[in-house]
């Protein structure tokens, strides 16, 4: 394996994985390479006569896994956006290997031992290194570190069993959801769709070798193309594909798979100390416990759903799920003169990300991007952009756009390389991922307002990955609470109707002209509008990942019907408006069952709190301003998590944060 790239350093800026030189015969022997030089050199670490110091036993450990770092986020890079058969194939083998591989080293009693020890010295290093200490012993802590062999042993073959069936999860999601796709041939029945819109079923259709067209199916279940289509027998259709993905029986049905995981995610927790597996989540996040959730919760759940029901009843009362963002969109259009999908157009998304997205960045950050065609992706359709600012680079920035088969559903955010100073990395790489159905070979991309707060959402991530400035890569980038980590990108989603933003990139596809007169603040004054909708969605999805995982062992074992605990979850909650389904029921909740918010889901809004509070702050200081930029980068996107982030936020604000800017937002209050 002397070719192996994952053996060595990247040679190529930023160190951006070779993805021209990587064959797939290379994952699986750089995954094995790495985990024996990682378990060596932790045992090195164990077996030290040294007394434990921080730098014999966390600088070191830190620095213990350079080719499993490497491969590790090549690897879960590709399976997560280009998964073949053979990448879901090596996928499912390695997943529980890699989870054995974790578990040796977090429950370590020789280590942990070690880590303790210098815990309780940490006086004597300075304050990012308290960090990474802290941080260190809680995270063993709370993998079992400190529980007996017996327990142990039964924790590594949860834990083992528990990455297999997240792994076993998302390939049936993205099997069923490629086979649920709604095949349509007869033109009439897409009566309402943009003309790209048209353009992209027709080239997934032929993708498949099928004639007509093909109305693949987003990770939530409100599909964008309900809101055009004339036809209720089509809008019929998707939404009903939509709500079927993993229930329908077979090799692609999740119901077992979410059942037996949360039943082991149970018996852990209890393992572990806690009464749920919800209780152990939140206990090491900005929350802090499950009580602060429900509190959070039984604020926001009543209020949404009052208003849910009021906009249902200004649509005509008897509102089916499937017509519901029909009927808005009509309702939009004649209460504030504003029709979303007529504004397409004034969407084209390379202006989007050169003139909105990146020229946003460049006044508040002073950053640059330029396009690096001689830097490749892991396929054609990844862009590479270089990143820089006025003290040089800062490390490459990845998109990947569009939507494939072998593509997981959503958006998201995350890291083939970390800036950190101990490993030598002083350049970040990060890609977004997004889902936008590609048109076929000619046909300008145009994006859905909804797609392009997406790219700005995940674009906030990115810089929050670009701009970290740490020491050690436990601390890098992104790497803070799943409550805090949404903060930042959603923030960056102030920008999209900014009037310093938006005249910017909302230009015609064929024109060059701007906005119509008057349509900017329009579209501002839509804020609230249909926020009954989108926050019952949102929140009856919280309160069924909360539902789930605050099952007890015996309350676990006891549900057998995956449909009878959702609808009893959604009831016991409130949400009595059965037009408003969940955003993602329990089937396809790729984010509890497959990802890494299970439980944390509430991370959102819990997040938006300190969102709106920050959008308030920089109304009031002026706006858009490279002073704003500079102060929010300092206090915020350039600390990672190398001190508390909720007291970073207080650091940045002078104060906690105040809710009232989310319930106005939200219309709430």
């Amino acid at each position: 394996m002397t070719d192996n790239p994952f053996l060595v350093r990247s040679t190529l800026p930023a160190a951006l994985p070779p993805f021209a030189d990587i064959r797939d015969d290379h994952y699986e022997p750089a995954f094995e390479i790495g985990m024996r030089e990682q378990r060596e050199a932790v045992a090195r670490i164990e077996a030290d006569p040294e007394t434990p110091t921080f730098a014999n036993t966390l600088e070191a450990l830190e620095l213990s896994g350079p080719v499993l770092e490497r491969v590790t986020a090549a690897f879960f890079t590709v399976a997560s956006a280009h998964a073949t058969p053979f990448v879901r194939d090596l996928e499912e083998r390695v997943a529980p290997r890699l989870a054995a591989h974790g578990d040796a080293i977090r429950l370590s009693s020789a280590l942990f031992a070690r880590v303790d020890a210098v815990w309780r010295d940490r006086g004597a290093v300075d304050a990012e290194q308290q960090r990474l200490v802290e941080r260190t012993r809680t995270e063993m802590l709370l993998a079992g570190a400190a529980l007996d062999d017996a327990a142990k042993e039964e924790l590594r073959g949860l834990n083992e069993r528990l990455s297999a069936l997240a792994t076993r999860f998302d390939a049936a999601l993205v099997a069923d959801t490629n086979d649920l796709a709604v095949h349509v041939t007869d033109a009439a029945e897409l009566d309402g769709l943009a003309a790209d819109t048209v353009s992209a079923a027709r080239e997934a259709a032929s993708a498949r070798g099928l004639d007509g067209w093909l109305l693949t199916l987003v990770l939530p279940t409100g599909q964008p193309a309900l809101a055009d289509l004339v036809s209720p027998a089509t809008r019929g259709r998707l939404m009903d594909a939509s709500r079927a993905r993993g229930t329908r029986g077979g090799d692609h049905d999740t119901r077992a798979i979410l059942l037996e995981t949360v039943r082991l995610r149970a018996r852990r927790a209890r393992l572990l100390g806690f009464r749920d597996h919800a209780a152990l989540v939140a206990v090491d996040e900005t929350a802090g416990s499950t009580e602060a959730v429900t509190a959070l919760l039984d604020r926001l759940v009543p209020a949404a759903v009052r208003n849910a029901r009021r906009e249902q009843e200004e649509l005509g009362g008897d509102v089916a799920a499937a017509d519901w963002a029909f009927l808005a969109e009509a309702r939009r259009r004649e209460e504030y003169d504003v029709d979303l999908a007529a504004l397409r157009p004034w969407f084209e998304a390379e202006r989007v990300l050169q003139d909105g997205v990146f020229a946003a960045a460049g006044r508040l950050y002073g950053v640059t991007f330029t396009e690096r065609a001689d830097l490749v992706g892991y396929h054609p359709d990844v862009r590479v952009f270089a990143v820089a600012d006025e003290r040089g680079p800062l490390g490459l920035y990845l998109l990947d756009l569009y939507t494939r088969d072998e593509k997981r559903g959503g958006a998201w955010m995350n890291s083939l390389v970390d800036r950190a100073s101990l490993t030598g990395e002083a350049q970040a790489v990060v890609i977004n991922n997004l889902n936008v159905p590609k048109p076929d070979a000619g046909t300008p991309t145009l994006l859905t307002l909804d797609s392009v707060e997406t790219l700005f959402h995940e674009f906030g991530h990115a810089l929050h990955g670009l701009f970290a400035t740490v020491r050690y890569p436990k601390l890098a980038g992104t790497n803070v609470p799943r409550d805090f980590v949404e903060f930042p990108s959603q923030v960056n989603e102030m920008w999209v109707l900014h009037p310093a933003v938006l005249p910017g990139y909302a230009r015609h596809v064929e024109t060059g002209e701007p906005l119509p007169d008057g349509v900017a603040d329009r579209l501002r004054a839509t804020g609230t509008y249909g926020q009954g909708f989108a926050t019952t969605e949102y929140l009856a999805a919280t309160v069924l990942d909360q539902a789930w995982h605050r099952l007890t062992v015996e309350e676990a074992d006891a549900v057998v019907d995956v449909a009878a605990f959702e609808a009893g979850a959604l009831a016991a909650a409130g949400f009595d408006v059965p037009a408003v389904p969940p955003r993602y029921a329990s089937t396809y909740f790729a984010h509890v069952f497959a990802g890494g918010y299970s439980a944390a889901y509430y991370a959102y809004i819990w997040s938006e709190v300190l969102d709106a509070d920050t959008v308030a702050w920089f109304d009031e200081h002026g706006g858009l301003t490279r002073e704003n930029g500079d102060r929010f980068r300092r206090f915020v996107l350039g600390r990672g998590n190398a001190e508390d982030p909720i007291g970073a936020y207080r650091a940045f604000r002078g104060r906690d944060a105040d809710i009232a800017p989310l319930l106005a937002r939200r219309g709430l209050g």
